[in-house]
């Protein structure tokens, strides 16, 4: 791979991901030439175990809004939460026109709703072109797990930048035309400067499903049960769904819909034109009772295990209008996403503890992923046949991987970029190269209604005091005679059941006397000091009698 540098050739077009590198979320991409930029993607991720407390997780916005009055506009691939999720934050600091076909902006529009905002939402369909400063922008027909998914060629003054957002090669997809094939070959062999492209499965030798064949798999369970059907997948996963509803149809069952994400991602489908319900099918899920089991389809949220969707709520008794009971079957049409697993696999066990059939990935084809394996990330790079090539949308190896791929068909190693989020690569009309200037990109946490106030002193002291507990000292001392008037009295949270260890926490109390008087015989009169010099002392007792470390929070009272 090509070294940095600090070399320059004319006016370069700049191409800066914010987020969705060594990562899989939060994609975003800046594209800026001279005084015009444009974002392509504005996406969020889902915090890690270790990050207590945080909602979500959304890209640095501090390049963009730096640079606010040079951004001409917001183009999305598609409206997965990984694409889209971090619009509302973006909006609320620069206003930005934003770009997209009708059911990624339909779900960009529920978003801003949540969020009491508005925003400058144009409709794209497939063939048309943006023109947005400098850069002209071309939505192509695509193909992903998601419907109205779009690629994006853009012109610029240096050339064709080609970026494939999410895709896989289906050549016979739900509800829809396949990928523009020709389009994509006439752009390359008109010439294709740069091309991004996801990275995802890179890993994965072969090529993706159909989406037909989990049509086929889910027809048979259909035809072949009489119980009540209970079936998770992703809420954006219209394809999906609408096969879901097809096959009940066919079978006489009848449709409800549990989950907020499900309710209104099916509402917005329905209203665009994107999901086909026959009249009567779908009934309110509080109405369900009466139905009987082998005349009822429940579409549900929750493939992933996360702990308040639907479905875990189902598996806990917790759903205020369905109770999993003996004999139901319940098909989780997903795979779990990297890091899930464990989540799934409670919920999956609940489930078989209740008497519940369950049908997974592992068992059968019900779910085929969206991205695009080895084989099909091929035939992309031969129809584009890109100059210069930057994997996106993957952690390392998927990137690394992928760039072993476009070598193996003879893409020049020295023309492939593997970047880190905050990188610049610099591309001209006849080189490309990653400088080693970097721009903001550290993740932004969301915490309820605070975005960016949370950092890694905050979440160290969240791991902490999950790991460890809490002390708390309280004292009242007055601070002219350097006497102690109160206590100290010690206060534990999370660290040992007090009543079982009377004996530590008096010593401690005993040592936390010692120190204070130690300190007023010193004449140490400062809060700071006062308050160091216990936490050191107790931190070291503690840690030789447990061999632990809590949060010790001293507290005095000037009297």
């Amino acid at each position: 791979m090509r070294k940095r540098t600090n070399r320059k050739n004319g006016s370069p077009l700049r191409v800066i991901p914010i987020g969705g590198l060594n990562e899989i979320g939060k994609n975003m991409t800046v594209l800026e030439y001279k005084d015009d930029i444009i974002i392509i993607d504005c996406g969020m991720s889902f915090p890690e175990d270790e990050m207590y407390g945080i909602d979500i997780v959304i890209p640095d916005f501090a390049y963009v809004v730096k640079n606010k009055e040079k951004v001409r506009g917001v183009i999305l691939t598609h409206g997965h939460e990984d694409h889209i999720g971090a619009i509302p934050y973006l909006l609320k600091q620069i206003n930005v026109p934003i770009y997209g076909t009708r059911l990624t902006l339909g779900l960009v529009e529920n978003k801003l709703k949540e969020h009491g905002i508005k925003g400058n939402l144009n409709t794209v369909a497939h063939g048309d072109k943006v023109q947005l400063g400098v850069f002209n922008a071309e939505a192509i027909r695509s193909t992903h797990s998601v419907a109205d998914a779009i690629c994006w060629c853009i012109e610029t003054p240096v050339g064709r930048v080609f970026h494939t957002g999410d895709f896989k090669i289906d050549y016979t997809p739900i509800g829809g035309a396949p990928m523009d094939f020709a389009r994509l070959a006439e752009l390359g062999s008109k010439g294709v400067q740069l091309m991004l492209c996801d990275s995802t499965n890179a890993t994965r030798p072969g090529y993706s499903m159909s989406e037909q064949t989990v049509g086929i798999t889910l027809e048979n369970i259909f035809r072949n049960s009489e119980a009540r059907i209970i079936i998770a997948t992703f809420s954006s996963n219209v394809h999906r769904v609408q096969r879901i509803i097809d096959n009940a149809v066919k079978v006489g069952r009848k449709v409800a819909i549990s989950g907020r994400s499900m309710v209104n991602v099916v509402n917005i489908a329905m209203e665009l034109g994107y999901l086909n319900v026959p009249a009567n099918v779908l009934v309110d899920i509080n109405k369900t009772k009466n139905i009987p089991d082998k005349e009822l389809v429940i579409i549900t949220t929750g493939s992933q295990g996360e702990p308040m969707s639907a479905l875990a709520r189902m598996a806990s008794n917790d759903h205020k209008a369905v109770t999993i009971k003996k004999g139901d079957m319940v098909i989780l049409s997903s795979s779990p996403v990297p890091g899930n697993e464990k989540t799934v696999s409670n919920v999956v066990n609940k489930l078989f503890e209740k008497g519940a059939e369950v049908i997974y990935s592992d068992i059968a084809d019900i779910h085929v992923s969206g991205h695009a394996c080895e084989e099909e990330l091929k035939l992309m790079h031969s129809l584009i046949k890109p100059k210069f090539f930057m994997p996106v949308h993957g952690e390392y190896r998927h990137l690394k991987r992928h760039a072993q791929i476009a070598e193996s068909l003879g893409e020049d190693p020295d023309n492939i970029f593997i970047l880190e989020n905050g990188n610049v690569l610099n591309v001209t009309a006849n080189k490309a190269e990653i400088l080693k200037e970097e721009v903001p990109s550290q993740a932004v946490y969301v915490d309820g209604l605070g975005v960016g106030d949370v950092g890694n002193i905050v979440l160290r002291d969240r791991k902490l005091l999950s790991e460890s507990g809490l002390i708390i000292v309280v004292a009242a001392i007055d601070r002219s005679s350097g006497t102690i008037c109160s206590g100290p009295d010690i206060i534990s949270r999370g660290f040992v059941y007090v009543r079982e260890n009377e004996n530590l926490i008096e010593q401690a109390r005993n040592l936390v006397a010692n120190t204070l008087n130690k300190c007023c015989d010193e004449n140490i009169k400062d809060w700071n000091a006062l308050k160091s010099a216990v936490r050191d002392d107790l931190r070291s007792f503690i840690y030789k009698q447990t061999k632990r470390s809590p949060v010790i929070l001293p507290i005095f009272l000037e009297v």
